[in-house]
């Protein structure tokens, strides 16, 4: 199943969907299309005028040509999602910081689609993050059909 993560480019996330058997949906896999595109000399120049445009999908014309622009990564990502995880209030190294409004913006889109969405807060303690780790495997094995409660 594809998973999609908030913050997007959590690879804690992406590392425990990953090992239950699960696509999760990361923009670092559309950054690649990007990046090793033929068409782009270099990273810095990895987001093209078209990005915005492609953006538009998801965002009106008012809304800044930067959250234009991350939408445009995204996107494709939300519609993609068979299931979702959610971490709120993520210190700014568990995640992607970009842009407020484009996260906001994300999380709506999640929490609209019809699929399995999982929220959760980001743990301040250890007993916390052991339970986190407990709530993230256990709805990955339901998404399997591992209805087990061990």
């Amino acid at each position: 199943m594809q998973v999609a993560i908030f913050p997007p480019n959590s690879m804690i996330l992406a590392d425990m969907i990953q090992r239950k058997g699960h696509t999760p949906l990361v923009v670092q896999h559309q950054m690649k299309n990007k990046v090793t595109s033929a068409e782009i000399d270099a990273p810095p120049f990895n987001i093209t005028e078209e990005g915005p445009i492609e953006g538009l999908k998801y965002a009106a014309i008012e809304v800044p040509s930067g959250v234009r622009g991350r939408m445009s990564l995204f996107g494709p990502l939300i519609e993609a999602a068979e299931a979702a995880i959610i971490m709120e209030n993520a210190p700014y190294g568990f995640g992607c910081v970009g842009c407020h409004r484009s996260s906001e913006l994300t999380v709506f889109s999640l929490r609209r689609k019809d699929i399995p969405i999982l929220e959760l807060e980001y743990p301040t303690s250890r007993d916390e993050t052991i339970e986190m780790v407990y709530k993230i495997n256990t709805f990955l094995d339901k998404l399997n059909g591992d209805e087990d409660d061990d």
